[in-house]
């Protein structure tokens, strides 16, 4: 009986969603290809129309008066398995860091849709932020995320792949991940109006971008490039070439998914700042080559040239150290922790696995003459720093391996929550019988590190100080 109410409501909300006579879906705010922060900042504010000619307007409030921003129609999305419909944007520029601004969509000089944004914080401030991964599954667990996430008005979200299930598809953006995240109404069984007053950042995982997008099957592939907008500074790589996805099926799908968007694929693999933190966010799906020297380079690079910034975090979906039974295998990214190590990263984030993990401290040793074959297992020794609690001793000499992997999918693994005889001897926390997302408050002298369920209670906390 409350499987089937949770249906009926989820069918009430998405058609509330996609009957709207202004909006196919309603504003959300974007990053844009803006890595750096600036004294002079800007938002990307996008929304999808209906499939028709409609001349959209936007005022925002910088200031003591509005102002205009030029609207573009960016893209018209027309495949199999879904309604066409037209993607827009707008750009919020000249905004002061850290302030809100409020801004409305109007029609026929009608405001159809009002709401506020924050600027990105200023260099060196303090951050408020929020990540989860392996979320838009439709679930409750997904709802009550979304629901509890909004509670702590975070300054912006990182979605640590997986955000779409089970295939990344524009049918199941309309399904499960706009009713949830841009919900008008807030609670626990609805989700929340996220997206249009909070920046969501990300990065694609495996379910997002399929090892080869079939364009027979699924000709509404690999949406997160059509909707997304995010910067564009990472390493040049070309459709079909390496590092990325090779396609097969419909050659007139792959046609016409590739000419309805400029970012496929060079927004796989990005990097930006916001206040005192740095992030470099890397695609971590089986296509890329790690032992790639450019591709080291890039990483290597961008560390570097993010040493003056407080903290650094990594973000991917694959995590390269997990102690589940479920994709315990997937080790491929323990490749990289070298260059964790030697750019100074402080966390290092992933999904993939439907839970919460956190290891102790940690560095790694790829064994020596080791190559990368058919299999994912990546052997070597590590070296823990099991002094450090994140309460009384606050410093850790390694990076911080974090899989948040809980924020709404079909948990992993809820047999071996307090069984620490199953876990690796990194692991220092273990949670999979909960949904739950991440919180991080980034400050001068400290990150203040939380895990919180989908019920608001706390699971797990870490302080990192230098």
């Amino acid at each position: 009986m409350k499987q089937l109410l949770f249906l009926l409501l989820s069918a009430f909300f998405l058609c509330a969603q996609t009957k709207d006579p202004n909006f196919f879906q309603k504003p959300y705010l974007q990053l844009g290809d803006r890595p750096a922060n600036s004294k002079s900042e800007g938002l990307d504010l996008m929304w999808l129309g209906h499939d028709r000619d409609t001349h959209f307007a936007v005022e925002y409030k910088p200031g003591s008066s509005w102002r205009k921003a030029e609207v573009q129609q960016l893209r018209r999305v027309a495949v199999t398995g879904t309604v066409a419909h037209r993607v827009y944007r707008a750009s919020l520029d000249k905004l002061s860091p850290g302030k809100m601004v409020p801004y409305r969509v109007l029609v026929g000089g009608k405001a159809i849709f009002e709401s506020t944004a924050q600027a990105r914080k200023p260099e060196k401030s303090d951050t408020h932020l929020v990540v989860f991964g392996d979320c838009a599954a439709n679930t409750p667990g997904q709802r009550a995320v979304a629901y509890e996430v909004s509670k702590l008005k975070p300054d912006y979200v990182f979605v640590a792949g997986d955000i779409v299930y089970s295939r990344g598809r524009v049918s199941e953006y309309e399904e499960k991940f706009w009713p949830v995240y841009n919900a008008d109404t807030a609670g626990p069984a609805t989700g929340a109006p996220l997206l249009r007053s909070t920046l969501f950042t990300g990065v694609i995982g495996n379910h997002d971008s399929p090892l080869v997008p079939d364009f027979d099957l699924y000709p509404d592939s690999l949406a997160f490039f059509r909707y997304w907008s995010l910067p564009m500074n990472g390493p040049s790589i070309q459709a079909g070439g390496k590092h990325t996805a090779k396609f097969k099926g419909n050659e007139a799908a792959q046609r016409a998914f590739l000419s309805t968007t400029d970012r496929y694929p060079r927004m796989s693999n990005y990097s930006f700042d916001y206040g005192n933190v740095h992030w470099t966010v890397i695609d971590s799906n089986p296509y890329v080559d790690f032992t790639d020297p450019a591709f080291r380079e890039w990483i290597r690079n961008d560390l570097k040239a993010a040493s003056k910034a407080k903290w650094r975090f990594v973000g991917f979906h694959h995590p390269p150290f997990n102690s589940s039974k479920a994709h315990f295998t997937d080790q491929r990214v323990r490749l990289l922790a070298d260059l964790f190590e030697e750019g100074r990263a402080d966390l290092v984030i992933g999904g993939h696995v439907h839970n919460y993990q956190r290891t102790h401290p940690m560095k790694f040793v790829v064994e020596a003459g080791f190559k990368l074959g058919s299999k994912t297992e990546v052997p070597g020794k590590w070296t823990l720093d099991k002094s450090y609690d994140g309460d009384k001793n606050t410093k850790p000499n390694a990076p911080i391996y974090l899989v948040t992997g809980a924020g709404g999918a079909t948990l992993y693994n809820p047999e071996q929550n307090g069984n620490p005889s199953t876990f690796q001897d990194f692991t220092a926390k273990f949670s999979s019988d909960t949904h739950s997302f991440t919180v991080i408050d980034a400050s001068a002298k400290e990150l203040k590190v939380r895990q919180i369920s989908s019920s608001g209670k706390e699971i797990d906390r870490f302080t990192v100080t230098r």
